[in-house]
């Protein structure tokens, strides 16, 4: 493939001539009733919107969802957000060399250090059921799916090996907090921050643009882990029903709130501990990349984020901030 800028260093009037990967492509309508196509496109440092106002006809049928494409244009802005006005878009053939994993955006920590702290952490649980639960559910096959998956499609952690990540931030916060609050159980607790996400390698897809699975749709992570947490448990002789019941629990309140998709509030104190050790993960790293990816031409604020409820600004960030995130979190 050739060498070309990434999209979050392109500026407004630069002329754009870059294979992209297409997140969605819709045909929408005008107030005239005219139609046009509106495309989302990304590399792995952001995504772009653009339309396609006219000869659209073939378009629609040549380009795919989750397909990269070669997208000639220039970089516009619509509302304080950047956009590629088009000029033209084809389908990529076999001689441009490009597959929709170049496009993919990657966790900056390194992996093989990521996949040691989760089997060192899993290696300390002392309670034997549990140790037994969590060592048969992260097989080769399910910790190599572990590795790899997004933690979320668009908001938080949403990159190849994020959901590792955002899980191992999780434990570490957990394991401080039962540093502070000896009455937490640490083995529940850190094994249901091994656990509570670990559905999303099924609800999600993430071979080429992150979508949801037909299974994710209609169940969702949680209720696919807690599924799993059920029939593993019942293969392990004796194993306790109270302790099921608990850890089953603090994965399906690990969200909150009813209106936040969790099927239970949290009703004890290691529920809570997860739900905010969740929330804390999650929220920094959404603002973090919201505001790397969002900060408008000449300004130091994004435009409106809807998730968020605001605008956000940036503070001075050392420039070796984020080479500390390649360093272990459990020094």
């Amino acid at each position: 493939m050739k060498e070309q800028k990434k999209l979050s260093e392109l500026i407004t009037g630069e002329s754009v001539n870059h294979y992209l990967l297409v997140n969605k492509i819709e045909i929408r309508t005008t107030k005239t009733k005219k139609e046009y196509l509106s495309f989302e496109f990304s590399d792995s440092s952001r995504s772009v919107n653009a339309n396609m106002w006219d000869n659209i006809g073939n378009l629609i049928d040549l380009i795919q969802q989750g397909k990269v494409v070669l997208v000639i244009g220039t970089m516009s802005e619509y509302q304080g957000t950047p956009q590629i006005k088009l000029s033209n878009v084809r389908p990529v053939n076999e001689n441009d060399n490009v597959t929709p994993r170049d496009f993919l955006p990657k966790s900056k920590r390194d992996l093989s250090l990521m996949q040691k702290e989760f089997k060192d952490r899993i290696n300390k649980i002392t309670n034997p059921f549990l140790k037994k639960l969590t060592t048969s559910i992260f097989n080769k096959e399910n910790f190599d799916q572990l590795s790899i998956a997004p933690a979320g499609k668009s908001w938080h952690h949403a990159y190849i090996g994020g959901l590792i990540e955002h899980t191992l931030e999780i434990i570490k916060t957990c394991d401080l907090m039962c540093d502070f609050h000896s009455e937490l159980n640490r083995d529940l607790l850190i094994c249901s921050a091994m656990l509570h996400d670990f559905g999303k390698t099924t609800e999600l897809e993430y071979d080429s643009a992150f979508e949801y699975t037909n299974k994710g749709k209609l169940i969702g992570h949680i209720v696919i882990m807690a599924m799993l947490i059920d029939n593993e448990a019942k293969k392990i002789n004796n194993f306790p029903e109270e302790l099921k019941n608990h850890l089953i629990h603090l994965v399906l309140s690990h969200q909150g709130k009813l209106e936040f998709a969790s099927p239970v509030i949290p009703k004890t104190m290691e529920a809570i501990a997860l739900y905010q050790a969740d929330e804390l993960s999650a929220k920094v790293n959404a603002y973090k990349n919201a505001i790397k990816q969002g900060i408008k031409e000449g300004s130091n604020w994004t435009r409106f984020i809807h998730l968020a409820n605001t605008d956000l600004t940036k503070t001075d960030i050392p420039d070796n901030a984020e080479e500390e995130t390649k360093n272990t979190l459990f020094d």
